[in-house]
């Protein structure tokens, strides 16, 4: 794999697309250990990344329903 961006400046999609690339790598083997470890814990980051995002994304939905519910009452 060339040089990545670092995680932390990644969307979701960004995210999740590299994940899935991340874990194709894995399955097919045929890397060295130091490789594949460095594979891993690039994983590792992307699924914690995703997380993160998917998690603010449920705050700002849930802060909007919040808002809307109090409007209408």
């Amino acid at each position: 794999m060339s040089e990545r961006p670092a995680v932390d400046t990644l969307g979701y999609e960004q995210a999740r697309d590299e994940l899935v690339e991340v874990v194709r790598a894995l399955e097919v083997g045929g890397l060295g250990l130091d490789e594949s470890v460095a594979l891993w814990e690039r994983g590792e980051a992307l699924a914690r990344r995703c997380d993160e995002q998917l998690a603010g994304a449920r705050e700002r939905i849930e802060t909007k329903l919040n808002e809307a519910e109090s409007a209408d009452s």
